[in-house]
């Protein structure tokens, strides 16, 4: 029987299947390509098979078990990360139903692995004091200062996630009123964030100084690193923590030692809520798919749970008596001590 190379199904996967008939985001392609790198590798140490030798036959249930469990415990991967490879795995097989039908149940095996349960993660967020302590440690009298400050107190207003944030150029600002910023977010969906007044001003004078109102620089990074280039993820989180570590040095109790910059989306979620914004107008902001995503932020909200109790709360209760005021009445001790030898 005449074998089957990987190489070829994996090229149509990752340029047919993935960018041309699904039109995924560049993020799912890079993850997914990450997903490959690491598979690959598994089969060339634990598994001896060098990449050019890989057959479709080689990709089985057992070996991509055999992968997941080398993924948590030889390199220590959490659960979440486990299933994110699974996920890549899935849509490689559900693919190859179609391409390789004469081995289809080879590729409904795996697509029967299941994802792992992997314990909900506490939301971490940090208060509005929190917020402006932490944009506080950035120094505007330099160059690299007004950059960070811009970038992350816009991760912040804008509730972006950090890609978002990376992918942003001038165009995506409309800083003549009513001031947004469009975000390219999951599924290649964009959204319009409304921008506050400060936030905009500090913007526009972060492109003035950076030259970027130029026509000719409209489709540049709107934050470029220290090379001129675009910043990734985590180029972003290493500036971050940065600060992190400065400001929880000076106000540990206000600020912990670990924030990313998914806390400050949170963070931004948590505030918008506490002021009374509508769960609906907060999913469009943040850009969630369903409610039930935005439903989060209230169900972790022990403050406004509280005063929502309170607001609620009927007095059911009888009246308790001051007992303290019974001993002061020296009448009504002495006839009640005459009760007990009547």
């Amino acid at each position: 029987m005449k074998t089957k190379k990987i190489a070829k199904y994996v090229t149509l996967f990752f340029v047919k299947y993935l960018s041309e008939e699904r039109g995924v985001s560049h993020n799912t392609i890079r993850s997914y390509s990450n997903t490959f790198k690491l598979f690959l590798k598994y089969m060339s140490e634990i598994k001896h098979i060098p990449a050019e030798s890989i057959e479709l036959e080689h990709i089985n249930r057992d070996t991509i078990l055999g992968f997941l469990d080398w993924l948590e415990n030889t390199r220590v991967c959490s659960t979440a990360t486990r299933n994110q490879r699974m996920a890549g795995i899935h849509s490689f097989c559900k693919f190859m139903q179609y391409e390789d039908v004469e081995h289809i149940e080879q590729w409904q095996q795996i697509l029967s692995i299941k994802f792992k349960k992997a314990p909900k993660p506490q939301m971490n967020y940090l208060s509005i004091e929190g917020v402006k302590f932490l944009l506080e440690q950035i120094p505007q009298y330099t160059t690299a200062g007004r950059r960070d400050l811009a970038m992350l107190a816009l991760l912040y207003d804008s509730g972006a996630r950090v890609q978002e944030l990376a992918d942003l150029i001038p165009q995506s600002l409309h800083l003549t009123p009513p001031y947004y910023v469009t975000l390219f977010g999951k599924g290649s969906k964009t959204r319009t964030v409304p921008l506050q007044d400060k936030q905009v001003e500090l913007l526009k004078n972060y492109i003035e100084e950076n030259k970027l109102n130029k026509p000719s620089f409209n489709q540049r990074p709107l934050f470029a690193n220290n090379r001129g280039g675009k910043f990734t993820t985590a180029g972003i989180a290493y500036i971050l923590h940065h600060y992190v570590v400065m400001a929880h040095i000076k106000n540990p109790d206000l600020i912990p030692d670990k924030i990313t910059p998914h806390c400050l989306r949170h963070s931004k979620a948590m505030h918008m809520l506490q002021a009374g914004l509508n769960l609906v107008y907060i999913r469009d902001i943040l850009g969630h798919v369903s409610i039930t995503t935005t439903e989060i932020y209230a169900r972790a909200d022990s403050k406004q749970k509280r005063e929502a109790i309170e607001a609620a709360y009927s007095e059911v209760l009888p009246k308790q008596l001051d007992m303290a005021s019974w001993e002061k009445d020296s009448e009504l001790m002495t006839w009640l001590k005459k009760l007990g030898k009547q």
